[in-house]
């Protein structure tokens, strides 16, 4: 099937939400509707027929004998009354068999072809020899025809009497074409009958009872049905009401605008998890995209800084070939000053450079040399060249034995320029550098501070971005691009750590970087 007859088929139902759960339901209350008035009437005309056969047992129970044995009849017309016998007597015996008494009196008594047999239009009455001979003892009046059996179900019928059990009545047609109830009554003993009754009842009556109920039923479950649908719809509309709100509150939401968010309950456990899948995914979005302003704010701004810090020494280069081409070249002492000038000049482009390839590679998850070793006697091993990198400022380093694991050339990389920022900041005299080591619960712990003039408090959130200065003229005489504490701070977080600051005006700062130990 192709896709557009699929979305043929699809249009051709309700689109609706709403709808839909309507037609649905209304077509699960139509199939239960239906199957209740199955099972309704299957139960009604089963109980009917056994209350009709009850009572059909009851009437074959109280049927004269006369009406079914002929041999009673016969006896009962050459019966003549004795001489000497009382006629009291005969009066007695003619009350205990009926017309048998009539005959003893002189009355003739008619053939059984001849007696009227009263039977209602829509009944009928039989009698089955053990044979298997059926002869119809309704058939001569206004009855209807009795049906008529095989012979293997009338002596399954016999033997059922004769071992006492029940016998259940049977629906038959009879040879009008007539359906019949129809129930069974031994003649004799019931241990040895000698035959059967069969009496039966059209079952028309019966039946225009049934289809009757049917009406009723299926006008009562239409009415139902209709009602349901007046009453559901209003529900089914306050039922979807959150739902339209998250429509609507989608709707208003964009790039400009991912503030909004849907009530996280409204009584409906489904609608509720939806808002909170909602809440959640405006959230990351919200997140994503300032996110994404930052880092294009920090690009533009990574990109203006790095053009500036590398156009300044290319500037100065230039200025100074310029000079050497002017002549500057034949003066030993100008083309000294300007070649010296230029190296600084190349030397800071370089470590510019040098240090944007660095947090370039950081940036892109970078791959640690991490092995154990003893801080303490890092931090001592460069001691040395700290010293001399303090000049005449106090340094006092404060080592304690911590084992850990790092790997060592990006954390001397974080020292030196922790300790090269608390230098740019200290004065050259009056200066004073700590540097402290020691094992707090199950982190290592560098603590470099200093006394210098302090940090402001609105620069402390800024301090660790690329190209981010206090004062952009000290530390651009001092060599400072902005991208030592950048640099350090993502090292710290490649070792699952973290770099923080602390600082009073006039008093000093203290850098703190912390991260996993042994």
């Amino acid at each position: 099937m192709s896709q557009q007859t699929k979305r043929r088929l699809r249009l051709k139902g309700p689109s609706s939400l709403r709808m839909q759960l309507l037609s649905r339901s209304l077509i699960v209350l139509a199939v239960l509707l239906i199957l209740i008035g199955m099972l309704q009437y299957v139960w009604m005309k089963n109980a009917m027929l056994q209350n009709q056969a009850e009572a059909l047992a009851l009437q074959l129970r109280s049927i004269p004998r006369e009406l079914w044995d002929p041999d009673l009849g016969n006896a009962a017309r050459h019966a003549m009354p004795r001489p000497g016998t009382d006629n009291t007597a005969d009066e007695t015996t003619d009350e205990s068999n009926g017309s048998a008494g009539n005959a003893g009196k002189g009355w003739t008594t008619p053939p059984r072809s001849e007696r009227p047999l009263m039977f209602l239009p829509n009944m009928s009455l039989a009698r089955i020899e053990t044979n298997g001979s059926h002869t119809d003892l309704s058939s001569d009046s206004s009855g209807r025809t009795a049906p008529k059996l095989s012979s293997d179900t009338y002596s399954q019928i016999l033997q059922e009497f004769q071992e006492h059990r029940p016998v259940k009545y049977k629906v038959v047609d009879d040879a009008d074409g007539n359906e019949q109830l129809i129930v069974f009554r031994p003649l004799g003993t019931p241990g040895s009958p000698t035959g059967l009754l069969q009496l039966g009842i059209d079952t028309d009556a019966l039946h225009a009872v049934l289809m009757r109920q049917l009406v009723i039923f299926a006008l009562l479950a239409f009415l139902a049905m209709a009602g349901g649908v007046a009453l559901y719809l209003p529900l089914l509309r306050r039922t979807l009401l959150p739902l339209n709100r998250i429509v609507d509150t989608v709707k208003r939401t964009d790039a400009g605008n991912l503030a909004e968010r849907f009530p996280a309950a409204q009584g409906q456990q489904e609608i509720d998890r939806l808002a909170e899948s909602f809440n959640g995914m405006l959230e990351r979005l919200e997140h994503a995209f300032e996110a994404e302003r930052e880092a294009k704010e920090h690009m533009r701004r990574f990109v203006a800084d790095a053009s500036h810090e590398l156009r300044t020494p290319l500037t100065s280069i230039h200025g100074f070939l310029e000079v050497l081409l002017r002549g500057a070249a034949d003066h030993p002492e100008q083309l000294h000053a300007a070649l010296s000038s230029m190296h600084g000049e190349s030397r800071r482009m370089k470590k510019l450079v040098e240090d944007l390839l660095l947090l370039a590679k950081l940036d892109q998850r970078p791959k640690l040399q991490v092995q154990h070793a003893r801080l303490d006697l890092l931090l001592r091993e460069m001691e040395p060249h700290l010293r001399m990198l303090a000049q005449n400022r106090a340094v006092a380093f404060q080592p304690l034995p911590v084992q850990g694991r790092c790997d060592p050339d990006k954390l001397k990389q974080v020292i030196y320029n922790l300790f090269q920022n608390a230098v740019q900041h200290t004065d050259p005299i009056d200066g004073a550098i700590t540097v402290a080591l020691k094992q707090q619960g199950d982190h290592a712990v560098l603590i470099v501070s200093d006394n210098g003039p302090g940090i402001p408090e609105e620069h402390l959130p800024h301090l660790f971005e690329r190209f981010y200065r206090i004062d952009r003229s000290r530390a651009r005489i001092q060599g400072g691009a902005g991208l030592g504490l950048a640099i350090a701070h993502s090292i710290m977080t490649a070792h699952g750590g973290s770099l923080t600051v602390a600082s009073t005006l006039g008093k000093g700062s203290a850098f703190r970087a912390e991260w996993p130990a042994e």
